[in-house]
């Protein structure tokens, strides 16, 4: 701030001359000052001695250095915190460092915390479960090793419902995402659609069975089939039968299959393929007094339940490795479909296995 070339003594006499009955352009030019200068003199220290005018030339100073000292503490608050969010700093590295500024600074905890922005009991707090939670990302590397498709929501459903562990969800998604083992999810563009009719859901075991059939090829170039049979109660897979050709009295002997460890359903859905729609498979339900539902043709949302185990077969198993013969695909599907059954967890029945669907059930 620029200092004025006239003392407080002299700006008081200059305003006694006014009082006095002198001119303010005599003032001003006698004095070598403006006319503007003169009336800010007038209204700051008018009426002031020269006691007054000191202590107010004190309180001007001292809100001064006060004011630059605000300024300079909030300036260093806010780069500390800044600094501090943008680290990304955890409560065990805020630990960390209030110790050092405790003991070289000898400041007192409070100020300590409230500066690092911990609370005293957070920075007394110890760690008591570190070998819990090696054990978590002990079974959550085996889970996503052995099944590399399953995202987070599998891993913690397999561990809760059929491991059986009470670890809560978001303890095991922080050390899910600490060793960044999350899965990339391609975006996809979905069409805008009218709403579809909600499927059935049946009361109860062997209500209603889907059926439907996928196509793949070998390492030579050979193309097979699969036919998937599920329950659409619990969603259990029933059977996959694998082969170069499956006709429609295949399709009877694989169901008879079934039905003998199984028991009948009360009716099969299928869409309209050959052999779902030839005469051996009509006189074969005549037979066994199962009903043939046909879902209409170009609708395979009717037969969603099947529809999205046959996009899990796929995306978990069958797209995942290159097949050298028949008998390896056979093998594989047997031993996946008892996973299916037994280990992996489904959304649309709670989050349990198709087997512990059926175990309450009974």
């Amino acid at each position: 701030m620029k200092t004025s070339r006239f003392s407080d003594s002299q700006i008081l006499a200059i305003l006694k001359q006014a009082e006095a009955g002198t001119p303010v352009p005599e003032i001003c030019r006698e004095h070598g000052v403006s006319s503007a200068t003169f009336y800010k003199w007038r209204s700051k220290y008018g009426g002031m001695d020269a006691s007054l005018m000191a202590r107010l030339k004190e309180l001007e100073d001292e809100n001064r250095r006060l004011k630059k000292m605000y300024a300079e503490e909030r300036l260093k608050a806010e780069i500390i915190k800044e600094a501090l969010e943008k680290k990304g700093l955890t409560p065990s590295c805020l630990r960390e460092m209030a110790q050092p500024l405790i003991q070289a600074k000898r400041a007192s905890l409070r100020l300590v915390c409230a500066a690092l922005g911990i609370s005293p009991s957070g920075y007394r707090y110890r760690s008591k479960r570190s070998t819990e939670n090696a054990e978590i990302a002990d079974w959550l590397l085996r889970l996503t090793a052995t099944h590399r498709t399953w995202g987070f929501g599998l891993c913690f459903l397999y561990l809760r419902n059929v491991k059986g562990f009470r670890w809560n969800h978001k303890r095991v998604y922080r050390i899910y995402r600490d060793l960044e083992l999350n899965l990339r999810i391609k975006p996809k563009k979905r069409l805008v659609r009218e709403t579809p009719q909600p499927l059935t859901v049946p009361d109860h075991i062997n209500a209603v069975w889907s059926m439907d059939f996928m196509h793949d090829q070998l390492a030579d170039g050979r193309a097979f089939r699969l036919l998937n049979v599920i329950d659409d109660f619990n969603r259990e897979g029933l059977g996959i039968e694998v082969d170069f050709s499956l006709p429609a009295l295949r399709v009877t002997r694989t169901l008879d299959r079934i039905i003998e460890w199984r028991g009948k359903p009360d009716a099969i859905r299928c869409d309209n393929g050959p052999e779902y729609i030839s005469e051996t498979l009509k006189t074969w339900a005549e037979q066994q007094g199962i009903q043939i539902n046909y879902i209409q043709p170009g609708n395979p949302q009717q037969n969603a339940y099947v529809e999205r185990y046959n996009r899990t077969v796929r995306y978990e198993w069958l797209a995942q490795y290159l097949f050298e013969s028949i008998g390896q695909v056979q093998d594989f599907a047997a031993h996946w479909l008892w996973i299916y059954n037994h280990e992996r967890p489904n959304m649309a029945i709670g989050g349990i296995t198709p087997k512990q669907k059926s175990a309450l059930a009974a």
